[in-house]
């Protein structure tokens, strides 16, 4: 707002918004200060059913809103009044010659695109491209430009604090205006990240053979309300920040107990959140270490599924990430409470008393409850000053698609135990492989340079608790040594992508050794 006298006359405002919360306290504050108000469309009559005088922008331009109104504010004694520079002899000169008055003030958000266009104000056939502003935009980006002078706002939660300067102050400050120009420039750049977002799907949808990798990227981010303790090192800064408009899962999650989360937590929390939602419709519990499983199990009931994932690595679970596809219920409480300190546990809900239960035997667990996470379509990426994108992870090969590929075929509860297995081999961090028995993920090998000794960590942990059961790799056995590992760990199933060079060879060993092996024609790297 350009600094003029104490006396608020001859200061004027535009106010132009799809959302109008908070509009007519506002307009009725500036109005008490002297300010006058323009507006049009449902602003206007906003601001004028509460009894404060507004000029409508019809009046103010003397040209009607047209073309169906995509046409309202663009126009040059709009536009003019926003951009002058007021210190410029030339631009004053504009301005009296073409009857131009100046624009101190301007309040404007964005038609909400991405919504359903049948709520869309102006047309009861309106489609999406109907939600794609124009005059609200350029307002936004003409008045952010011209901060010097103008103040803009696209917030509610702006208008008490600037009410409050302009009263102490005949003006906003310099600072103030710097900061809400910023934010308008976030709120367009959002708004065409959206519209860029809405004609890739439509691609997607309407391309016989559409590229799931779109030529940009535009990802505009907001940062949350939560306050991180840390990022993943206490002398690192951490956020969380979500799509802009697009409401995240966490958003919805509710934190019962504990101090404010941290990085890792969120991290690793999100992983153990992905993981027992991929393991089927069971009962399932899964415990996360360094984004890594070191228990996963399914069960009958809840109580017996979460004893066995703390079992497959009861020292590694002390501090892990617990995380479970069912409400926890008295039976899981009692587990809970002699296994070792959890530094997080989520669930899709508590039953009465658990949560005060699990607060007296472990204070200092965070207690997360959530619903189920959203699916995200490309995985993104940073590195030191570029991005990796893909598609997002999946299981894309069923067990319907898998191929026996050995002379001794499984029998079901060889395929139940294999596809457990598959499934949390596809969350470990490569080479991985995973033994499992009965619905309990019973020896996890992860991260290590060759796939050997991820079989040797995964066997030593299982300490025969797999025997019978199955051996899965995140990628094809290159040699037959590793079929060799699986057998020495009692195994009777393995299951792998398949894909080498040396698959004859590996498939013969596997029948010497009197194994099933399927091969899935997946690999499921994890990096």
């Amino acid at each position: 707002m350009a600094r003029r006298a104490a006396s608020f006359n001859g200061v004027r405002a535009l106010l132009s918004v799809y959302d109008k919360s908070g509009i007519p306290e506002f307009a009725g504050a500036l109005h008490a200060l002297g300010v006058e108000l323009i507006s049009s469309g449902g602003t206007a009559k906003a601001i004028a059913a509460e009894g404060i005088p507004v000029i409508d922008i019809a009046e103010f331009t003397g040209v009607p809103p047209i073309l169906g109104h995509r046409v309202v504010t663009l126009h040059p004694k709009v536009h003019g009044g926003i951009l002058a520079d007021r210190r410029d002899p030339a631009h004053v000169t504009d301005l009296e010659v073409n009857d131009i008055g100046l624009i101190d003030i301007v309040v404007g958000n964005l038609y909400p695109f991405g919504a359903d266009p049948s709520t869309f104000d102006h047309s009861a056939n309106a489609s999406s491209t109907d939600l794609i502003d124009i005059g609200g935009p350029t307002l936004l980006r003409a008045s952010a430009k011209n901060h010097e002078f103008v103040t803009v706002l696209v917030d509610a939660a702006d208008f008490e604090p600037v009410l409050e300067e302009i009263k102490a102050g005949s003006s906003t400050t310099p600072s103030t205006r710097r900061r809400l120009a910023r934010k308008a420039f976030a709120h367009t750049a959002a708004y065409d990240a959206a519209i860029v977002s809405w004609f890739d799907e439509e691609a997607l949808a309407l391309d016989a053979e559409p590229d799931p990798l779109p030529p940009t990227l535009h990802l505009a981010l907001e940062r949350t309300e939560a306050t991180l303790r840390y990022g993943e090192n206490p002398h690192q800064k951490g956020a969380h920040y979500r799509e802009v408009n697009q409401p995240s899962w966490w958003d919805g999650v509710t934190q019962h107990s504990g101090v404010a989360l941290s990085y890792l937590n969120i991290f690793d929390a999100d992983a153990a959140w992905q993981l027992v939602h991929d393991l089927g419709d069971a009962p399932a519990a899964v415990i996360i270490k360094h984004a890594n499983p070191c228990g996963a199990a399914t069960a009958d009931d809840l109580a017996t599924a979460y004893a066995n994932a703390f079992a497959c690595d009861s020292r590694s679970a002390f501090g892990g990430i617990v995380a479970v596809n069912r409400p926890v219920d008295a039976a899981t409480v009692e587990q809970i409470e002699a296994a070792a300190q959890a530094d997080l546990i989520i669930a899709p809900a508590y039953e009465p008393g658990v949560v005060d239960r699990i607060i007296a035997k472990r204070k200092n667990t965070r207690i997360l409850e959530a619903s189920a996470a959203g699916h995200r379509t490309l995985g993104v990426r940073q590195l030191s000053d570029s991005y990796l994108v893909q598609e997002a992870h999946s299981f894309a090969a069923t067990p319907d698609t898998w191929t026996v590929v050995t002379k001794a075929t499984p029998t079901d509860a060889q395929l139940a135990d294999a596809e457990l297995a598959w499934r949390v081999c596809g969350h470990v961090s490569s080479n991985a492989i995973v033994l499992a028995k009965d619905g309990t993920a019973w020896g996890i090998g992860a991260g290590q340079q060759n796939r050997v000794e991820s079989g040797e960590i995964a066997a030593s942990k299982a300490d025969g608790r797999a025997a019978g059961g199955a051996c899965a790799s995140d990628a094809f056995y290159p040699f037959p040594d590793g079929v060799e590992a699986a057998a020495a760990a009692g195994v009777s199933i393995v299951i792998q992508p398949g894909g080498s060079v040396n698959d004859d060879k590996v498939i013969a060993r596997a029948d010497e050794l009197g194994l099933v092996m399927v091969f899935t024609g997946e690999r499921q790297f994890k990096h």
